[in-house]
């Protein structure tokens, strides 16, 4: 069974840190593009970042750029999202997304489209 399960969700307060993990089953992540999106209350879901295996490239929201960092671990066909100086407005229900499919370029990596297997959200607050 193809699946992705995220962790790593909470309660933060401002200016803190956390960690999202998502674990892939039934697929590899060696050849394939992962990403993480969001998305608040109201709002459309929102590409966050992205890690390609097409030549290692990392993308990144602009409103997330030098707070987060994507990186994976291949070995235990996971992938990860270390937040730091987290905000307000990040507050959203975290996804992890990946294609199966082998992308010929990650220059689509910010559409939902490109991305046929999601895992079913964990929930980041950030509060005082």
């Amino acid at each position: 069974q193809v699946q992705l399960v995220e962790s790593g969700g909470g309660l933060v307060q401002p200016g803190g840190s956390l960690t999202l993990s998502c674990a892939a089953s039934g697929f590899s992540l060696d050849f394939n593009g992962i990403a993480w999106f969001r998305q608040a209350p109201g709002k459309e879901r929102e590409a966050v970042s992205c890690s390609t295996s097409i030549d290692g490239t990392t993308y990144y929201a602009d409103s997330v750029k030098g707070r987060f960092t994507i990186s994976r671990d291949n070995a235990k066909n996971s992938v990860y999202l270390r937040m730091n100086s987290l905000k307000p407005e990040d507050t959203a229900v975290y996804y992890c997304a990946a294609s199966t499919i082998l992308w010929q370029s990650g220059s689509l990596w910010y559409s939902v489209h490109e991305y046929d297997v999601w895992g079913q959200g964990t929930q980041v607050t950030v509060s005082s």
